[in-house]
Order: structure tokens, then C-alpha cells, then sequence
């Protein structure tokens, strides 16, 4: 793994951006389109982006040989939670939302702990509670303007972020040496044939027109698309340990589009949430300890 550069914190920068942007999406699409018909032209554009892409590079056979996990990946890290954050996007403002999903660290820690034996310390420990106090905050926000309108809105998007966690561990374990680019068209595949029938029931009685479908583009080519494109190849250069720090740009990035393209108000209680959520996934992966250790090893 090299030395991760300046390039590197720019794209990172730029792919947070990205996936922050994704919940403004949702939020706007989401209730012209419902969930699943959303969901099932998202994935199904982003497929058409990447499948060419995965055509050309020859990794279409790599497909074939892993399509039964990359099957089940597909589903649990897509079709699945992709619905449910849908469904949130519904009932939660996008900087609210973009907190929650946050905590896919914990869960990712928790899952690896559980099936895999993996260690995890009494400071990743008290992560996983300083974390979930985060989102406690969240629930509680007595403010009108947090935009949680509905009781299921965030465990809805709390059973997203545990089969996010389920599927990070099932590629960590099952598609070692399987390339991003598979993993990725692979379940972009089985997602969209999985939900097109459901999506056939679910269609809008009146197809939306104009605007809202920029949001339905962006969320396929560029959040999904070229999104992963991005992510993957920087866990090829950075690993992943470090690609992971997305996950604390995100919510800044959704909260600040979710302020100046929606007007969504910025609550104590969501700064609160933030800071505790981040700091519990800081603790959860180990990533401050190591920062600590980093430093002093470069003084």
C-alpha cells in the first residue's frame, strides 16, 4: 500500500462530495417516484454505465466464476438497504439521513466481531456507545425542523447501515482477489433484476417529468456509477483503512447540501449527533488510535 498523496485527499474529498450529494437526491426523488421504482432506475443506470466499463477491462468472466456471493453482496449492499434509505429519504432530512448511515463502521466492527472473531477493544467498545448516543440525539430532537417526520424513519435506515456492514464483511471474507469493478457491475446486475418486478408494481401512476429526473441520473451515474468507480480504485491505492475516511466527510458534505439546495435547518441536536457518531466510528475502527501512533511515529 503506498503512501496515500495529495491526489489522493482530493479525491477523497471529491468522492465524499459525491455520496453526500446522494441523500440530496434521494430526498428529492424519493417521494415522486416511491422507493423501489427510484431505486430500480438507479441501479439499473449505473449497470449501464459500468457494464461496458467491465466488458472492456475482461472482468466479466471473474463475474461468472463468484455471482453467487457477489449475488448475495448485491442485494445486502444495493437493492436492499438502498430501498430502505429510500424509504427514510421519505421522512428525514438528507443531513439527518446522511448521520445515520454514519454508522456503518460500528456495524461493519460489530458483524466482524460477532461471525468472524475479529477483535475489537474496549475503546472500540465505548466507540459503539458514544456513537449510538449520536443517533439517540437524533431521535430526540425535539426541533420540527430536524425532518424526521416518521417513528420508522430511522430504524429503517439503521437496517441499511447493518446489511452495509454485513456486506463489507462478506466481500472482506469471500471476495478476496475479486476485483471492485465485478463486485460492483455484479450487484448492480442482480439488484436491478431482483427489483424489477417489484418496481413494475410499484411504478408511479404518473410518470414525473421535468427536474426531479437529474436527481434519478445523478443518483445512478454519478453517485453509484462513478462513485464506486472512485471508491475502489482508491482502496487499490490507499487500502481501504484509509478510503474508509469518507464516512466522516459524508454527513458534512449531505448537511451542507441539505442547507443550501433544500433549506433543511441545521439543528444543535444534528451537530451534536454528528460529533458523537464520528467520534464513536473513530474510536469503533481504531482510526484515532492509529492517527495518535502515526503522529508520534513522524515526529
Amino acid at each position: 500500500m503506498q503512501q496515500i498523496t495529495f491526489r489522493d485527499y482530493i479525491e477523497l474529498l471529491i468522492l465524499s462530495a459525491i455520496w453526500g450529494s446522494s441523500f440530496l437526491f434521494l430526498r428529492i426523488a424519493s417521494p415522486e417516484f416511491g422507493p423501489i421504482f427510484l431505486i430500480e432506475l438507479r441501479v439499473a443506470s449505473g449497470l449501464l454505465i459500468l457494464m461496458p466499463i467491465c466488458l472492456l477491462l475482461g472482468k466479466f468472466k471473474e463475474l461468472k466464476q463468484n455471482w453467487e456471493i457477489i449475488s448475495i453482496v448485491g442485494l445486502a449492499n444495493m437493492a436492499i438497504p438502498f430501498c430502505f434509505f429510500a424509504y427514510s429519504a421519505l421522512n428525514m432530512g438528507a443531513g439527518a439521513l446522511s448521520i445515520i448511515n454514519a454508522t456503518v463502521p460500528f456495524f461493519t466492527a460489530l458483524i466482524a466481531f460477532i461471525l468472524y472473531q475479529q477483535k475489537l477493544s474496549r475503546v472500540g467498545l465505548l466507540g459503539l456507545l458514544i456513537g449510538f448516543s449520536g443517533v439517540v440525539a437524533l431521535v430526540f430532537d425535539p426541533s420540527e425542523s430536524s425532518g424526521i417526520t416518521s417513528k420508522l424513519a430511522i430504524p429503517s435506515a439503521l437496517f441499511a447501515c447493518v446489511l452495509y456492514g454485513l456486506a463489507l464483511n462478506l466481500v472482506a471474507q469471500k471476495l478476496q482477489g475479486v476485483s471492485g469493478i465485478s463486485i460492483t457491475v455484479g450487484g448492480l446486475l442482480f439488484s436491478t433484476l431482483f427489483l424489477f418486478p417489484l418496481a413494475i408494481l410499484e411504478r408511479p401512476e404518473v410518470m414525473p417529468l421535468g427536474s426531479v429526473w437529474v436527481s434519478v441520473l445523478a443518483l445512478g451515474i454519478v453517485c453509484t456509477g462513478f462513485g464506486y468507480i472512485l471508491f475502489y480504485r482508491l482502496i487499490a491505492r490507499i487500502g481501504s483503512q484509509r478510503a474508509i475516511m469518507t464516512t466522516y466527510l459524508i454527513p458534512i458534505f449531505s448537511i451542507l447540501w441539505g442547507n443550501l439546495f433544500l433549506a433543511e435547518s441545521i439543528t444543535v441536536f444534528m451537530v451534536l449527533g454528528v460529533i458523537l457518531v464520528l467520534s464513536g466510528v473513530g474510536m469503533t475502527t481504531g482510526r484515532f488510535s492509529r492517527i495518535v501512533v502515526e503522529t508520534s511515529e513522524n515526529r
